[in-house]
């Protein structure tokens, strides 16, 4: 992960939650006031966050110290205490909300990630994510899609080319989209095609896309389209693919199903902060 990005967007985070001060803290609390908090699962699943716990509360507080007792990717259950946070009482309830707010999503991707990997059980498939991210999260997101088990797509429109279905209309065909876009990229950057029919699939074969991607079809057609295929040329699933229907295309052949429910449409995971309070 990207640590000089995650400071920047932690420190626009805070100011988008904290505006001119918390009065609340600030009311109740002497500046210099210190006290211990812990981090606590309120439900069973994968751990994701660590350096935003870490970083978020020594931007508050230079002076605070952070304990993680769960590592990125490990499994929690209802009750775990997750982390220790020890430092100014007001740094720690000001900062409370955001890192919650951050960590309880990544969580439940990281959970979700994990939950569809076992559900497909195929070793020979990878389970990735898509663009379809919070704006302003992508970066963490996709990090969590990777502490749950699973790869990522493309972070972002430079990562490489992707030919959609609206690309090859504007240019009437997948061999004129492949064609001009071979005469311009350089040799680094793959080139993937958007398919929904048996004629599309050749086509892009024919075209010697190095990546094609069947859209939006049955386990049954997926199964098919693939066996026309080179095995040099990596095949992709993605379309209406949910945590409901995934083990329907177990076995299918393909090297990746993308899911974008693993960022859109996830739960977060419950995680409270607990004060330990006065004498305790």
């Amino acid at each position: 992960m990207n640590g000089l990005l995650l400071r920047r967007n932690l420190e626009r985070f805070f100011n988008e939650d904290i505006g001119t001060g918390d009065l609340s803290t600030e009311l109740l609390f002497e500046l210099n006031e210190r006290g211990v908090a812990e981090f606590v699962a309120k439900d069973d699943g994968i751990f994701c966050g660590q350096a935003v716990i870490d970083m978020g509360f020594c931007l508050l507080d230079e002076d605070c110290s952070v304990e993680i007792y769960v590592q990125e990717g490990e499994r929690v259950q209802k009750g775990d205490v997750i982390a220790k946070v020890s430092g100014r009482v007001g740094a720690i309830l000001t900062g409370e909300r955001v890192i919650l707010n951050l960590i309880q999503r990544l969580s439940g991707i990281a959970t979700m990630t994990r939950r569809a990997v076992e559900l497909l059980g195929d070793s020979k498939t990878r389970i990735c994510d898509t663009r379809k991210t919070t704006p302003g999260l992508r970066m963490l997101e996709k990090y969590a899609v990777r502490c749950g088990g699973g790869y990522n797509h493309r972070i972002t429109l430079d990562g490489g080319v992707m030919l959609k279905d609206n690309h090859i209309a504007q240019c009437g065909s997948i061999r004129n989209a492949v064609a001009q876009v071979r005469e311009k990229v350089g040799h680094m950057t793959k080139i993937e095609v958007e398919t929904s029919t048996e004629e599309e699939v050749r086509e892009a074969v024919d075209a010697n896309a190095d990546i094609i991607m069947f859209d939006n079809c049955s386990p049954d057609e997926a199964i098919f389209y693939n066996r026309l295929v080179p095995r040099a040329i990596v095949t992709e699933l993605s379309g209406g693919i949910t945590l409901q229907n995934l083990t329907q295309y177990k076995d299918c052949g393909v090297d990746m199903i993308s899911l974008g429910c693993l960022t859109h449409s996830v739960k977060s995971l419950d995680i409270s902060l607990r004060m330990k309070g006065v004498g305790q």
